[in-house]
């Protein structure tokens, strides 16, 4: 029987996607999603049991198969996208020590801490390609070496959420270079674990895995467990990479000069270059690319989409009840509310802080700001001000890649955001360039997935061909004269948040002392 199809699996925050495409065409077959929970003991705690990332792996790879009557036999290869920064420990036998502590954990606060004190913040950006702290997964690592010793003197192994499936799979201790650089521990210019880092951590090498190239074949699908996954043995398997990284190749940012947004709850900018990108100012971070001969700088912002719940819990009411009865999403009728409302909002800005921020602040105590109402301003005016502010915020994080020198010629958009209509056309006047938006754009995680997979079974020679071949393109939304409103107020924008910032210092005091967590 003819090998034909990519299995992809993405293992994310919510449950694990398998999807299936056809390798010759690139096209989507079709998918199926097993949930898993998330378990909170303690504030800032986030845990999953990577017995259910199995389980989900399992149920998912038979639905998909059954619901679109493929037979295992026509599967060429597997390969995996994954939620990224976790900690999970596991004896050699694999068995999990404890449940999983994944990216949105923050216990590790104090770690992450004594880690900058240690090593100081420039040299781990120097190192790592990023910044420290608790999302991950070295200063975890030490919060388990000091909370829970037991547990690390039988460690054998700690590993990312996709490894551990694909150890399952394989009974190979791998991880690909984008999830090791999640860990804090990579040395992003050797690409190899970073001596310092192991050092400063008080962590082995001989507890990490081994490191690979994302489109390199790790292993087979053993005999042991087909029963269970509904596969069939000899099935090669890719390691795939981190889904962040991932999502950029699925929207064919595989070379110099292309690059993405990504629009979601949160949202980010990246491109791919020859070399790691390290700014002076420490605004930006740079992974390791899906391709071996590349990396990808990127920006990320905290609070696109999720300021847009914010409206709908705090706000939305009339929307939700609407959209209920007439079918239609709450978000829909936002965006036609905020299409009534003239590009600029009248001079009323939103600044998108309200969880913090990461690109190109880094600033924790940041907060959410309506600045210029006056009695002009209707409701409206405030839903438009918070797609315009993410949108201002995404072209300080496009400036700042622009100025190191990272080739963003042509720009894409990817998530949920990018069905937007709306919020796209302000991107575009925001930045002032074309914004492409990608046939799959809900897809593109596992579409990254897939072309790695394609790429390592030997399908396509490299990733810009498996781009041309998987990704396809739809709209281009090109700038429109609405775009000097962003220019005149892209200032203010910027100027509002440094003149706040020693206010939002002490709104977080106040708010301590008030006995109101005021930390996120």
């Amino acid at each position: 029987m003819k090998r034909r199809y990519v299995l992809a699996h993405d293992l994310g925050t919510t449950g694990d996607k398998a999807v299936l495409f056809d390798i010759s065409s690139g096209h989507m077959i079709g998918s199926a999603f097993s949930p898993y929970p998330t378990e909170y003991p303690s504030t800032m705690w986030a845990e999953q049991d990577p017995d259910d990332w199995w389980q989900a792996f399992c149920s998912a790879n038979r639905e998909v198969l059954s619901r679109f009557s493929i037979a295992p036999q026509e599967i060429a290869v597997i390969s995996f996208s994954g939620q990224m920064m976790g900690c999970l420990p596991v004896t050699q036998d694999g068995i999990p020590l404890r449940k999983a502590i994944i990216w949105a954990d923050q216990r590790a606060t104090i770690e992450a801490q004594k880690l900058m004190e240690k090593v100081g913040l420039e040299e781990i950006y120097q190192i790592t390609g990023h910044r420290v702290g608790p999302a991950y997964s070295a200063p975890k690592i030490m919060w388990l070496m000091a909370h829970e010793p037991g547990v690390c003197r039988r460690t054998y192994k700690f590993i990312q959420a996709k490894d551990f499936i694909v150890h399952k799979l394989t009974g190979q201790w791998v991880t690909d270079y984008s999830d090791a650089c999640g860990t804090g521990l990579l040395d992003i210019k050797r690409r190899r674990w970073a001596e310092r880092m192991l050092s400063a951590t008080g962590i082995l090498e001989e507890v990490l895995p081994e490191l690979r190239a994302s489109t390199e074949v790790v292993g087979e699908v053993k005999r042991d467990i087909v029963e269970e996954t509904g596969l069939v043995p000899g099935i090669p398997v890719v390691i795939g990479g981190g889904d962040g990284v991932c999502a950029t190749a699925g929207a064919g940012v595989t070379w110099p000069g292309v690059g993405h947004i990504y629009l979601g709850s949160s949202a980010w900018i990246a491109g791919a270059s020859e070399i790691p990108v390290l700014d002076p100012k420490m605004r930006t971070f740079t992974w390791p690319h899906l391709d071996p001969q590349l990396y990808s700088p990127n920006g990320t912002m905290h609070n696109a989409g999720s300021s847009l719940e914010w409206v709908k819990d705090a706000l939305g009411d009339l929307e939700v009840n609407l959209a209920e009865w007439l079918n239609l999403s709450p978000y829909d009728l936002f965006e036609r509310e905020a299409e009534r409302i003239p590009s600029g909002s009248e001079g009323l800005i939103f600044l998108p802080y309200i969880m913090g921020e990461r690109s190109p602040h880094w600033n924790p105590n940041a907060r959410g700001v309506f600045l210029g109402i006056t009695r002009k301003h209707t409701r409206a005016h405030l839903l438009r001000a918070v797609y315009e502010g993410v949108a201002l915020n995404l072209k300080s994080i496009y400036l700042a890649l622009k100025e190191l020198e990272v080739r963003l010629d042509e720009m894409r958009i990817i998530g949920g955001g990018a069905k937007s209509r709306l919020w796209v056309q302000i991107l575009a006047n925001a930045l002032g360039v074309p914004i492409t938006v990608t046939i799959a754009p809900l897809e593109a995680t596992a579409l990254g997935a897939a072309m790695v997979g394609a790429v390592g079974v030997g399908f396509v020679k490299d990733l810009r061909a498996a781009a041309e071949r998987f990704v396809g393109l739809s709209e281009k939304v090109k700038p429109g004269p609405e775009k000097g409103a962003y220019e005149a107020l892209y200032g203010p924008f910027l100027s509002a948040y440094e003149a706040l910032r020693p206010v939002f210092d002490l709104l977080v005091e106040a708010a301590k002392k008030g006995g109101v967590n005021g930390e996120n």
